[in-house]
């Protein structure tokens, strides 16, 4: 059997169906929440966009780790808070605006209490909204992706190479 390693997604192929294992990530909001509004990728990276999804919520509410990592940054970042997690094979995630119960260097477990949600989130029709975001590599070589394809529950489709 083959094993296809797609960052946090691992195919086996060579199996009656191909399948992802424990790394695919999770809502960071319980119970699922609606979107309120969706992924927008900026082309090229540095224009207009929407770099992640609001998920509504309320003021005070539990956010957790999407996926095991490490918190990268845990602080006020242009006058929001931030929290984001470098999670094996080079996925970050971040979220916000969120009171941290984390700190920077601190290795986290998926489904890890991370902070609280506030108030106060740009365009959220909830009473709270939390910006989730998800990129491969480095901010300033950032390549966004939308967070909601990266969730367990997300099938994987496999295309033909070449067409």
């Amino acid at each position: 059997m083959t094993a296809l390693v797609l960052g946090l997604v691992t195919i086996w192929a060579g199996s009656a169906t191909a399948h992802a294992d424990e790394s695919r990530l999770r809502w960071p909001v319980s119970p699922r929440p609606a979107v309120t509004r969706g992924f927008d990728a900026p082309s090229p990276n540095w224009s207009r966009g929407h770099r992640g999804v609001d998920l509504a919520a309320a003021a005070d509410q539990p956010i957790y780790a999407a996926g095991p990592g490490t918190v990268v940054f845990a602080g006020v970042l242009a006058g929001r808070p931030v929290i984001s997690v470098a999670h094996p094979g080079g996925l970050r995630t971040s979220y916000e605006p969120v009171r941290a119960a984390v700190r920077a260097g601190q290795l986290v477990a998926a489904g890890q209490l991370l902070g609280t949600l506030l108030t106060g989130h740009p365009g959220c029709p909830a009473a709270a909204c939390l910006h989730w975001g998800a990129m491969w590599g480095a901010a300033a070589r950032a390549d966004y992706v939308n967070p909601l394809e990266l969730l367990a529950e997300t099938p994987i489709r496999l295309k033909p190479l070449g067409g």
